[in-house]
C-alpha cells in the first residue's frame, strides 16, 4: 500500500484588539446587539470614504514582529471583489500587492521535536457581518456589527503535516498575540479562525496534491476533527477512486463529523483585485517603526526561563503564570512590592485562578492591581491579616478599587495582639460549651480543635492561631 504524507498551509484570522473598526469610528467590541454597532460607512453607503485606524496599522506590525517577519515600510490596500450577503460594499478592503508583514518564521514543538514554520505574509483587513440562520422559518438574517472589524490573516506556508503540528502552531500563534496584546484570540468569540488547506501526497514526492480548503474553523477539537477526516477522505479516493478530489472550499459539520462540498476553490484572478484608490499607501518610517518594537513584550519562554532562574519559582508555576500577559503583569508588580515571589506565585495560581472560573473570566480579562495584591500577600506575612480573611479581602479586590490594609482596619480584619480580650472570648466559649471541655480533659484531643473553631469564629479568624491555642488549652485546663 502507498504510503502518504499530508500537507497543510493555514490561513488564521484574527480579530485585532481596537476600540474602533478599521475604517471608521463605530465600536469593534464583542457583544452588541445585532446591527448596533453599525453606521453609513461600515454598511457600504455610496459616498462614504475610508479612514484608517492608524492602531490597526501598529497592532498589525506588532504581530510582524512577535512572528519574526520582515515589516514592509510601503504598505497599500486593494479591493477583493465578491458578493456575498453579509459583505455590503460587494467588495473587501485587503492586502495583497504590499502586505504589512512578509517572511517570517513561527518555531513549534511536538512529539516529533522543534520545526520552524515559515509565514508566508500577514496582511490586514476587513472583517465581514455575520448571516444568522433560521432554520425554522428557513431565513437568513445579516448582522452587520462585525462589518469592518480590523483582521490580521496570518498565510503560511504549506510546511505542516499532521493535526498535532497544527494545533502546536496555532496554540504559539495565540499565545504571542494575546502575550503582545495584539488580539484575545477567543475562539469561541471569533477573534480566531482558521481556513485549512490540505493535500495528500506519495511519501517523498515533491509535487503537490489536489488541495482543498476548510473554511471557517473556529475550536481547537473541530480542527483536529475535521483534518483527520479530510485526510483520510482523501486517501480513500487516490485508493479506491470512491471520487474524484477537485480543487474546493468545504464546510465543516462537527456535528456529523464530516465535510460538505461548498463551492469550487476561487482564484486570485476571480477576485479581480486592484488598488484602492480611496486610501494612500501608509508609509512606516523608522520612528514609528521604533516606537512600535519599544512595545514588544518579553516572550513568554524567556519570561519563564526568569522566574525559574531568577525567582525561584518551579517550572510549573512559571508555566501556569506565563500562560497570560495578565498574570505575568499582575505577578511581577505583586512581587515587586511584597518581595515574595513564589507566595504571590501561590496567591495567583490557586485563589486568583479559582476566582477567574468562577466569574467565567479568561486570564487575559484579570485586571487585580498587582501592587495591591502585594500589599494584602505582605499583610498575611507580617501577620496582620490571616488568610482566611486575606481571601475576602481579595475577593472584593476583584469588584472594587480598594486598600487593602485600610479595608482591612475598617472592616475588622486585622489581627488582634489583646490577649486579654483573647482570653475574654476563649472563657465565654468553654463556659457556653463544657461537654467539650470534659471530653478533652478525659483525653479526647479532638475536642479541643472544636472549642478552637468556636473561637476563631468568634474572633473573626482575627488572631494568632499559636496564640489562640496556647490560652486555649490554659483555661480550658484551669476550667
Amino acid at each position: 500500500m502507498t504510503k502518504y504524507e499530508t500537507v497543510i498551509g493555514l490561513e488564521v484570522h484574527v480579530e485585532l484588539a481596537t476600540k474602533s473598526k478599521i475604517f471608521c469610528s463605530c465600536s469593534a467590541e464583542f457583544g452588541a446587539e445585532q446591527n448596533e454597532s453599525v453606521c453609513p460607512a461600515c454598511c457600504g453607503m455610496p459616498g462614504m470614504l475610508p479612514i484608517v485606524n492608524k492602531k490597526v496599522v501598529e497592532l498589525g506590525m506588532t504581530a510582524g514582529m512577535m512572528l519574526n517577519c520582515d515589516i514592509n515600510r510601503v504598505t497599500t490596500f486593494d479591493k477583493k471583489n465578491y458578493y456575498y450577503p453579509d459583505l455590503p460594499t460587494s467588495y473587501q478592503t485587503t492586502q495583497l500587492f504590499a502586505p504589512i508583514c512578509v517572511n517570517g518564521t513561527v518555531e513549534i514543538t511536538t512529539s516529533k521535536g522543534t520545526k520552524n514554520v515559515r509565514i508566508k505574509q500577514i496582511h490586514m483587513e476587513e472583517d465581514a457581518g455575520k448571516l444568522v440562520h433560521d432554520d425554522w422559518t428557513d431565513t437568513s438574517l445579516v448582522d452587520f456589527n462585525r462589518t469592518s472589524v480590523p483582521l490580521c490573516e496570518i498565510v503560511s506556508q504549506p510546511d505542516l503535516s499532521s493535526a498535532e503540528e497544527v494545533v502546536a502552531y496555532l496554540e504559539r500563534l495565540r499565545s504571542l498575540l494575546r502575550f503582545a496584546k495584539v488580539s484575545d484570540c477567543r475562539m469561541e468569540q471569533g477573534s480566531m479562525r482558521c481556513d485549512v488547506n490540505l493535500s495528500i501526497r506519495p511519501e517523498g514526492s515533491d509535487k503537490l496534491g489536489v488541495r482543498t480548503e476548510i473554511k471557517n474553523m473556529n475550536s481547537i477539537s473541530a480542527i483536529t476533527r475535521a483534518i483527520e477526516y479530510e485526510v483520510a477522505r482523501h486517501i480513500d479516493a487516490l485508493e479506491t477512486g470512491s471520487e474524484e478530489l477537485v480543487q474546493e472550499t468545504r464546510r465543516w459539520d462537527d456535528i456529523k463529523g464530516k465535510s460538505y462540498a461548498m463551492r469550487n476553490k476561487e482564484t486570485a484572478g476571480d477576485y479581480r483585485y486592484f488598488p484602492d484608490p480611496n486610501i494612500m499607501p501608509i508609509v512606516i518610517d523608522d520612528e514609528w517603526y521604533d516606537s512600535v518594537k519599544k512595545t514588544l513584550p518579553e516572550f513568554p519562554e524567556v519570561k519563564k526561563a526568569r522566574y525559574v532562574d531568577k525567582l525561584g519559582l518551579t517550572e510549573y508555576d512559571a508555566d501556569q503564570l506565563t500562560r497570560s500577559r495578565a498574570l505575568c503583569d499582575c505577578f511581577e508588580s505583586a512581587s515587586a512590592t511584597c518581595g515574595m515571589p513564589k507566595e504571590v506565585a501561590n496567591w495567583l495560581i490557586s485563589d486568583v485562578m479559582k476566582m477567574l472560573n468562577k466569574k467565567s473570566m479568561t486570564f487575559d480579562m484579570l485586571s487585580l492591581d498587582g501592587n495591591k495584591l502585594g500589599q494584602l500577600i505582605k499583610l498575611v506575612e507580617d501577620g496582620k491579616v490571616s488568610r482566611a480573611n486575606a481571601k475576602k479581602i481579595l475577593s472584593i479586590m476583584f469588584d472594587e478599587d480598594i486598600n487593602p490594609e485600610e479595608y482591612a482596619e475598617k472592616n475588622g480584619y486585622i489581627v488582634s495582639n489583646d490577649t486579654d480580650q483573647i482570653a475574654s472570648i476563649i472563657s465565654a466559649v468553654v463556659a457556653g460549651d463544657p461537654k467539650a471541655v470534659a471530653d478533652y480533659k478525659s483525653g479526647k484531643e479532638k475536642a479541643i480543635m472544636s472549642l478552637f473553631g468556636k473561637c476563631m469564629r468568634e474572633l473573626k479568624g482575627n488572631c494568632d492561631p499559636q496564640v489562640l491555642k496556647e490560652l486555649l488549652i490554659d483555661i480550658v485546663n484551669k476550667a
